[in-house]
């Protein structure tokens, strides 16, 4: 996805947004899957 600032603010870091954002997504598909995996672990050793 592109961001087109140039309707933005000139003091506004677009680049550091957008990587905080990609960071923020990404991890909370790992920490999903983690909890998923410890779920799944879960159900397989303590049922």
């Amino acid at each position: 996805m592109e961001l087109d600032t140039t309707a933005g603010h000139p003091d506004m870091d677009y680049e550091e947004h957008v990587r905080t954002y990609k960071g923020f997504i990404r991890g909370t598909i790992i920490t999903s899957a983690v909890v998923a995996i410890i779920l799944v672990l879960m159900a397989l050793f303590l049922l």
